[in-house]
């Protein structure tokens, strides 16, 4: 079979990913103070690109040249309907990763990323990733690369087997129908007692989370043939036979230790010089489930004063409102409370110039931040930038493609609006990522461009013509004149509060 045991029967998620940007992957090795080669017009490989989101803002929010494959023609057909839309030249190929290495005019790359690909495939199937990498990552280059990892999945282990194995021998119909058969199986089997899961009572627990989730989700994520979970240790030993050494987390937080690790586990993990065992420790210490990792074709260290001295250089741009500013973020050290005589003289200067490109050395020598050391403005950007109060900014005149191909690439998916809303995500060429949009938000812009006088009525009539209702907060509205009144309040807030931070960011 051409889809080698990976589901294909229902379609992957259209989500956006930001940490495959190559704005976030270059910060985030910064955050942890490790060089790379990545240049201003990087090559870009995206492995398994699913529907191609990722890859097709990425190429419209960023310069260089960007290639994709995903061996599910259906998702590569709906990549190129985007590229088509954006207009810029992106490569996409519905090869297995084997068969790409047979591609002749395949360049180096700079940036080699697979997001939901690594524990889903064979054995061989990771050998053929290993083999791209080795023959067309550059020295200096980069992978980014996400997969389910233990201890956070073991206990998970015979859960996900026993739906699995009911759904392929027992269940019936389509795939989708055998997920509900089979999670309906587990659920009686726990209900009649069975020792394993009186034994491990989170597991029904786990249960109840899985019934809640997209049933396509739950699809690709449980019922795939291959499922195998690794710990880091196992994957860096894999990677370095391509000559790969672990640079960085991808998830920011993850790189700042006071956040991201229990204060027990510091002198722990400071005493271990291994990085493989020092990551796979800290694993156990947070009951990792996900790791989102940065490796490099060489890891090089930068001195600190060279990483204080680029963090200067790094722009942000104040999305949040400065009156609510966040006062506690959550991670893997638990709930942290933000300290006020940092993060409210930093607020005060970014809100000096709200929506607008500030670097960190402009912050340093701001008024408000006359007793912050760049070292505590850099942290803390990069602590309010996870949580969505901040978003870094490409460095003007660098890296940003041109905002035309964004904003084609945004009116085609606002334009599908009118018919689904898979899609949740508009480019945002300043800031060289996306910005969360939800379908009724594209709707009113879809109205703005077609020059409707009244996009509250032109989203309400698509709506009832599909005979779909609007849905606030979980509740359905239901009569006309309640959804008329409900859309006319959500448009005065998008007009006020939304559409200037999307034009900001140049989404629109």
């Amino acid at each position: 079979m051409w889809n080698a045991g990976y589901v294909s029967e229902v379609d992957y998620l259209y989500g956006y990913y930001p940490e495959l940007s190559p704005q976030r992957l270059k910060l985030a090795l910064l955050s942890r103070g490790i060089q790379h080669s990545v240049g201003e017009h990087p090559n870009y490989l995206e492995l398994g690109f699913g529907q191609g989101v990722s890859l097709n803002i990425n190429a419209a929010t960023s310069e260089g040249q960007f290639f994709g494959t995903d061996f599910n023609p259906a998702q590569a057909a709906h990549a190129r309907e985007l590229a088509e839309a954006s207009g810029q030249p992106v490569r996409i190929f519905d090869h297995a990763f084997e068969e790409l290495m047979a591609v002749e005019d395949l360049p180096q790359f700079d940036i080699i990323s697979l997001h939901g690909i690594w524990s889903w495939i064979s054995a061989d199937g990771r050998q053929s990733i290993l083999n791209i990498l080795h023959r067309k990552l550059k020295p200096g280059g980069i992978l980014y690369i996400s997969y389910n990892v233990t201890p956070g999945w073991s206990s998970v282990v015979p859960l996900r087997h026993l739906m699995a194995q009911y759904a392929k021998t027992a269940a019936k119909g389509d795939l989708l129908s055998r997920v509900d058969q089979s999670i309906e199986f587990v659920e009686k089997v726990i209900e009649d007692g069975a020792s394993y899961f009186s034994a491990n009572p989170a597991l029904a627990h786990r249960l109840e989370a899985i019934k809640r989730q997209d049933r396509n989700y739950i699809a690709h994520e449980y019922f795939n043939t291959f499922w195998d979970p690794m710990p880091f240790s196992a994957v860096a030993e894999i990677l370095e036979s391509a000559k790969l050494g672990f640079a960085a987390s991808a998830n920011i937080l993850d790189n700042i230790p006071s956040i991201s690790t229990p204060e027990k586990a510091r002198p722990i993990l400071a005493r271990i010089d291994d990085v493989k065992l020092r990551e796979t420790t800290r694993d156990y210490f947070v009951n990792q489930q996900f790791r989102r990792d940065i490796f490099a074709r060489g890891v090089r260290v930068m001195s600190h004063y060279e990483l204080l001295e680029l963090a200067g250089q790094q722009y942000f741009m104040l999305l949040g409102d400065p009156a609510t500013p966040p006062s506690k973020i959550v991670a893997g050290a638990g709930e942290a409370s933000l300290r006020s005589d940092i993060y409210g003289p930093l607020t005060e200067a970014l809100a000096s110039r709200r929506l607008e490109p500030i670097s960190v050395a402009e912050l340093e020598a701001s008024p408000a931040c006359k007793k912050l050391s760049r070292a505590q403005i850099w942290e803390a950007l990069l602590i309010l930038m996870a949580q969505g109060f901040v978003a870094p900014v490409q460095i003007p005149g660098s890296q940003s493609a041109s905002p035309g191909a964004s904003r084609r690439l945004n009116a085609h998916i606002c334009k599908r609006a009118q018919y689904s809303g898979d899609i949740q995500h508009l480019a945002a060429p300043t800031i060289g990522s996306a910005l969360p949009v939800n379908r009724i938000e594209q709707l009113f812009l879809h109205a703005i461009h077609q020059v409707h006088d009244d996009a509250p009525a032109f989203v309400q009539t698509t709506l009832t013509a599909q005979e779909q209702r609007l849905v606030v907060d979980g509740k359905e509205i239901a009569g006309p004149e309640e959804m008329e009144a409900q859309l006319r309040k959500m448009f005065v807030n998008f007009s006020e509060e939304r559409l200037p931070v999307l034009k900001a960011v140049g989404a629109v």
